[in-house]
């Protein structure tokens, strides 16, 4: 393996990279509220840090309670407003998409962006530009689709209903894969008719606010309908799960911030949509397409460095094959390159930061102290920047501590079973239910076991694709509700039922 520790070392010839440095050499970046730019009224600003180099990219302007305060007067005004609730669903559709031509239009400096904020990898910071667009484009198509619908009753009335937008929407985004997740916390709401406050993780606002300002280059927003609030979690989130003007909060990040948020929205009884944490099984059996379950098992715990709240972080594997596929598994990854998120054959770039680095090492310490068989990695790499070796553990019992907690790393637990039944109750022994895989040549075990398992996902002879159309949430603590699809109009929208009698 092999760190590259100095954005020095970056290709100048990334597509992206002078508009990403053109912008981030501005003023520090500002919060958008009621359509302006403006400053944090407390002055404050957020030094944002390249997790590969450690050196400072720019300044953030560091919101609290009096800027929630104003962006939600500002989106609920924009909510009641003629030239926003009167607009017809083919206007809202044209929104979207131009929005989405925006993007792709950027999408070169975007993705440089994300990989400089973020730490992933540049090839994989493309794809998640590309599911922005995606997403993007796919919730364009729902606003002339919102349907009511009429109700078969007696001559004499008449019963019909209407589904109708949440209202102003506070929406709390992480920071491990930003380019995707502003998408699915703006197209939604927006196609509904609703009005949007959006405070990104304070670890990756910069694509965030791009975005933003690409939307409001487009002249078709109304000031108000789409507002940023940048800041950290026990201000800015606080205030918008608390504040009682906020009808819908959706939040995707940890279980035990989802917990809290579930418990400060009940003020005012908010709608409430939580994507949280998982810990995902990757299940292969003796007769899968082995060659591509392992390299989907490695891909599974190695991308984005495991920062994907769906990452197959446990693989169980036949005992019959156990020690065979841990040898193999381990010897890829191994082979994987960590470095530069710019050269084009890494593999992994850094976790996110110091703290979330230390977070992971201590897992790999607990593995070691409980036992488990560390194959390959566990360690820190270079000097600078938060580097961490791919790292797998065989031989793991699923009560261990990393087999248990969600790590949020590259640390990859491979855990035996003895039959189907064994693979379910174990598969489901845990607080997590996000999402699972299976790998089987069998169609009626595939089928069995997708099933069988409690999670809301469920990949079969593949891992970690993902499509607009295909809706995402956990079973148990992994949250509540569902994103993406046909779920997502349906979390931003109330039903209104409306009785005639003649």
């Amino acid at each position: 393996m092999t760190v590259i520790p100095r954005e020095s070392d970056v290709h100048p010839e990334h597509p992206g990279m002078k508009a990403a440095r053109a912008w981030l050499a501005g003023a520090p970046k500002r919060l958008l509220i009621d359509g302006e730019w403006v400053a944090a009224r407390s002055g404050r600003t957020i030094a944002v840090l390249n997790p590969a180099t450690e050196e400072e990219l720019a300044l953030i302007a560091e919101g609290d309670k009096a800027d929630v305060d104003a962006a939600v007067a500002a989106a609920r005004r924009a909510l009641e407003a003629p030239n926003w609730k009167g607009i017809s669903p083919h206007a809202r559709t044209r929104v979207l998409l131009a929005i989405a031509d925006a993007i792709e239009r950027h999408k070169d400096e975007l993705s440089a962006l994300e990989s400089l904020d973020n730490g992933m990898p540049s090839w994989f910071s493309a794809a998640a530009l590309g599911a922005c667009v995606d997403a993007f484009r796919y919730y364009a198509g729902w606003p002339s689709k919102i349907h009511g619908t009429t109700n078969p009753t007696d001559a004499a009335q008449f019963i019909y209903t209407l589904r109708e937008p949440v209202g102003v929407c506070g929406q709390i985004n992480p920071w491990n894969v930003p380019l995707l997740l502003v998408a699915l916390k703006i197209a939604p709401p927006l196609a509904c008719g609703n009005t949007v406050v959006l405070k990104p993780s304070e670890l990756a606002s910069l694509t965030s606010l791009r975005i933003a300002e690409l939307a409001q280059e487009t002249g078709l927003l109304p000031p108000g309908v789409l507002n940023i609030v940048t800041g950290y979690g026990p201000t800015v989130g606080a205030a918008m799960t608390e504040h009682p003007d906020i009808d819908k909060v959706s939040f995707t990040g940890s279980t035990a911030v989802g917990r809290s948020i579930l418990l400060a929205s009940a003020g005012n009884f908010k709608r409430v949509t939580l994507e949280l944490g998982g810990k995902t099984p990757n299940i292969i059996f003796p007769d899968a397409d082995m060659e591509k379950a392992v390299l989907a098992a490695v891909n599974g715990f190695t991308r984005n460095s495991g920062q994907i709240c769906s990452a197959g972080s446990r693989l169980f594997v036949h005992e019959s094959i156990h020690d065979e596929v841990a040898q193999e598994v381990s010897r890829i990854a191994a082979t994987l390159k960590v470095g530069s998120p710019f050269e084009a054959d890494t593999k992994l770039g850094p976790v996110i930061s110091a703290r979330q680095r230390e977070r992971v090492m201590g897992y790999v310490d607990a593995g070691n102290a409980d036992g488990a068989n560390l194959m390959t990695g566990g360690c820190q790499l270079g000097n600078q920047g938060y580097y961490i070796a791919p790292t797998v553990f065989s031989g793991v019992k699923n009560r261990m501590k990393i087999a248990r907690e969600e790590i949020f790393g590259p640390v990859l637990s491979i855990i035996p079973f003895k039959d189907e039944e064994d693979a379910v109750f174990q598969g489901n022994d845990t607080p997590y239910g996000l999402a699972a895989g299976i790998w089987t040549r069998d169609i009626g075990r595939a089928h069995k076991m997708a099933r069988a398992i409690r999670a809301g996902r469920v990949w079969i002879n593949t891992f970690g694709e993902t499509d607009p159309v295909m809706p995402f949430g956990g079973f148990k603590q992994s949250g509540i509700g569902r994103e993406f699809g046909i779920d997502s109009v349906m979390a931003y929208t109330e039903t209104k039922s409306v009785h005639v009698r003649f």
